[in-house]
């Protein structure tokens, strides 16, 4: 592969790039993994190349606390997929006719994170969180109180689209952890934001039948607001001093990714990945609630997305299989285990038993090949809040794009076109990838 472009390749658009420091920790590769074992015992969050690091109590809650964070604003942006049966009801719609909030969500989240976690290369984290964080819970709250479907997609996008603190978090957690651990640093924080998701499902349902959908908006514009403030206070201390224009990383991003083969990979295969995984798990409500499906009640189909747990299970197996044997093999893997659970969904539409068990195998794909990608994307060039950007993006964008094919998709085709799109999705992801490296080798040099 290519070597990673040095910070003096960084694209000059006015990023002002990392100090310098090796794209990938010594001794290893982001596809092959590491061949020899970095300083153990190390502590993952001393001061670092932002600023001082937390100490005492504030250091041993830093990881976990950045966990809860991202998992209740990765929360944000699925919260109304499990309500979508309950807004038509209230909205004088159909089911189907809404499915496409779930595709504003990812949207609006996909358009956050290229103008805002640029950003975390060049200002102070500390503020920025902070502020997002006021920013998505007034929009939570403006949700609750839509009175028509538009208002509620508007507010839905802002809030989503402020809902990005988790990456900014991210690339946070990989610069100060050891390099020999850490797959699994970005793992519990990806474990974080996979038990979000199943929260925004399971409790989402649950609360949603019981109070209403309004009621679960208030109460993740409160949550929203309680934890991304806690974060943002136990930040480290970060003086940055910016150059050039405030969004100078948005220009960057295609120069990074057109430096970087690894990169590019890892865009374009989370894309499908995450493409396949949104076209099924956004359109399951209509499935399980549906007079066509199970016949299922809200609270019961949200219920369901108890199977995500999967995913927070695997993560942390899955960064440490990252930093043993590299991003590549896993993700690998998680591809032929995605690849099998698009035809036990099909069957799931007429057997509980094959959707239970897609349902397992998809969430483990998508954790494992996310864990693999994104500490590719992190580790490949000198800057990591641009690439882990536009691997961001590319995921929320293949996953948008999917969903919003895949309400049309059911409404003209049942559950089988759904599960179409999905299995489109994981072959485009896999077959562009196959045929770019040579191409990619060519063009770095």
């Amino acid at each position: 592969m290519p070597s990673s472009p040095s910070p003096s390749a960084t694209p000059q658009s006015g990023l002002e790039p990392a100090p310098a420091r090796p794209a990938h920790p010594a001794g290893t590769s982001p596809e092959t993994g590491p061949s020899e074992t970095g300083p153990s015992g190390t502590s993952p969050f001393g001061p670092g190349r932002s600023g001082a690091g937390p100490s005492g109590v504030a250091a041993r809650l830093f990881l976990p606390l950045i966990a809860l964070c991202t998992a209740v604003t990765a929360a944000n942006i699925y919260l109304a997929a499990p309500l979508l049966p309950l807004i038509a009801h209230d909205m004088g719609s159909t089911p189907s006719a809404v499915a496409w909030l779930a595709s504003v969500a990812q949207l609006g989240y996909a358009a956050g994170l290229l103008f805002f976690a640029p950003l975390g290369d060049s200002v102070n984290r500390r503020r920025l969180v902070a502020v997002l964080s006021l920013v998505a819970t007034a929009a939570l709250l403006a949700a609750a109180a839509s009175a028509g479907t538009g208002a509620l997609a508007g507010a839905v996008l802002v809030a989503s689209a402020a809902t990005v603190v988790p990456q900014l978090l991210v690339p946070l957690v990989a610069e100060r952890a050891p390099a020999d651990r850490r797959a699994r640093h970005v793992a519990a924080v990806i474990a974080g934001l996979f038990t979000g998701v199943v929260a925004a499902r399971v409790l989402g349902g649950l609360a949603g039948q019981a109070f209403g959908w309004r009621a679960v908006f208030v109460g993740a514009a409160v949550l929203t607001a309680v934890l991304g403030l806690a974060t943002a206070h136990i930040l480290p201390v970060e003086r940055r001093q910016r150059r050039g224009p405030l969004f100078a990383g948005l220009v960057a991003i295609p120069g990074v990714v057109r430096r970087s083969p690894d990169l590019w990979r890892a865009c374009v295969r989370q894309a499908g990945m995450y493409g396949a995984w949104s076209a099924l798990w956004t359109s399951l409500a209509l499935l399980l609630a549906g007079d066509e499906g199970y016949g299922m009640t809200t609270a019961a189909a949200g219920l369901f997305g108890l199977f995500g747990l999967a995913a927070s299970v695997v993560a942390p197996l899955a960064g440490g299989l990252v930093d043993r044997f590299g991003a590549a093999k896993v993700v690998r893997s998680a591809y032929a285990l995605a690849a099998l659970s698009v035809p036990l969904f099909w069957l799931g539409g007429q057997a509980m038993a094959a959707l239970c068990a897609a349902a397992v195998l998809v969430h483990a794909a998508l954790v494992a090949s996310h864990v693999a990608n994104q500490t590719l994307a992190l580790t490949t060039t000198s800057a990591p809040a641009t690439a882990n950007t536009a691997y961001v993006v590319a995921g929320f964008a293949g996953g948008a794009l999917a969903s919003a094919l895949a309400g049309p998709a059911y409404g003209h085709w049942g559950w089988g076109g759904v599960c179409a799109v999905a299995g489109a999705w994981l072959v485009l992801g896999w077959t562009a990838t196959a045929v770019r490296p040579a191409r990619a080798a060519r063009t770095a040099r």
